[in-house]
C-alpha cells in the first residue's frame, strides 16, 4: 500500500504512516507483523484499538467481515473515514470502548500498549468486548532491545515498555490465555544493512533524526535510498530467541 506525503497523515512519534521514505523501516516493520496476524481476522468482527493513520485497519478489512477502527485522535479518525472507506472508524478512549459485552471477535491492539497509561484497564476492556472464545492480537516494541538497560522509555510517547515475560503475565493477569508469543526480527536482507551501516540500520537513522551527524541536514542519500527499499517481507517472526526480538507478537483468547 502506496500514498504521498499530501495524502499521508502528519507524523506525530505516536505512529508510523505510509508513503514517507524517511519512515519506511518503521512502516514496514509494523506491516510486516499485520500480514503475519491477519488470518485471524478472516470473516471476524475487528475492533482496532488504536488505528492511527488507519492503514492497518485497511488491512485488516480486506479479510473481516467488519473493522472497527478506534482512536482517540479527532485527525486521525477523520483521515481514516476520508481514506479507507472499508473501515468504521470511531474516536473513543480504549479504556472504555464504544461497543457492548461480548460483540467483538477480535480485537487487534499494534504498537499501541506501551502508549497507554492504564494497560491493565485496557485488558479489561478487551476481555469484556470480546466474545467467548474471541482474540487480542497485540504487538509492542520488547524492551530489552528498544531500551536496553533502562526501565524508563527513550522514546517519550510510551509509558510502559514490556518484555516478552512482562507482557505474557499481563496478558494472563488480565483473565486471557496466552496461545502464542514471539518476536519479530531482521531478515537477511535488513541484516545486510544491519552490517553495512557498522551493525545497526536503527542507530544509523537515529543518526540523522537525533541531529548527530555534524551539519547533517538533510538524510544521506545511500541510507534513504536503502530505507526505501525495505519491505515488509524483509522481516521475520518467530518464537526462537525472544528476547532479541525487536517487536513482541502476541495472540491471547478470552476464555
Amino acid at each position: 500500500m502506496t500514498t504521498d506525503r499530501a495524502q499521508a497523515l502528519h507524523l506525530t512519534g505516536e505512529r508510523t504512516v505510509p508513503g514517507v521514505p524517511e519512515e519506511n523501516y518503521w512502516f514496514r516493520r509494523h506491516e510486516a507483523a499485520y500480514h503475519v496476524l491477519l488470518p485471524y481476522c478472516a470473516g471476524a468482527t475487528v475492533l482496532e484499538a488504536g488505528c492511527g493513520e488507519g492503514y492497518g485497519a485497511a488491512l485488516i478489512a480486506g479479510k473481516a467481515a467488519r473493522v472497527l477502527a478506534v482512536d482517540y485522535d479527532e485527525q486521525a479518525t477523520a483521515h481514516v473515514g476520508r481514506r479507507y472507506p472499508r473501515t468504521d472508524p470511531v474516536r473513543a478512549n480504549l479504556v472504555f470502548l464504544p461497543v457492548g459485552d461480548a460483540t467483538i471477535d477480535v480485537v487487534a491492539n499494534f504498537q499501541v500498549i506501551e502508549h497507554l497509561w492504564d494497560q491493565l484497564g485496557f485488558l479489561a476492556e478487551c476481555r469484556r468486548v470480546l466474545r467467548p472464545g474471541g482474540r487480542l492480537l497485540v504487538t509492542t516494541p520488547n524492551r530489552l532491545t528498544f531500551t536496553p538497560g533502562s526501565d524508563t522509555p527513550l522514546n517519550p510517547y510510551h509509558t510502559r515498555e514490556l518484555a516478552p515475560s512482562e507482557l505474557d503475565e499481563l496478558l494472563r493477569e488480565a483473565g486471557f490465555a496466552v496461545e502464542r508469543l514471539h518476536g519479530l526480527h531482521h531478515g537477511p536482507a535488513v541484516r545486510a544493512l544491519d552490517e553495512r551501516y557498522g551493525g545497526s540500520i536503527i542507530d544509523a537513522q537515529l543518526a540523522v533524526v537525533m541531529g548527530q551527524l555534524p551539519g547533517q541536514a538533510v538524510w544521506p542519500e545511500p541510507l534513504l535510498t536503502d530505507i526505501a527499499s525495505i519491505t515488509a517481507a524483509d522481516f521475520t517472526v518467530h518464537g526462537a530467541d525472544l528476547d532479541a526480538s525487536l517487536d513482541l507478537v502476541a495472540v491471547a483468547v478470552r476464555p
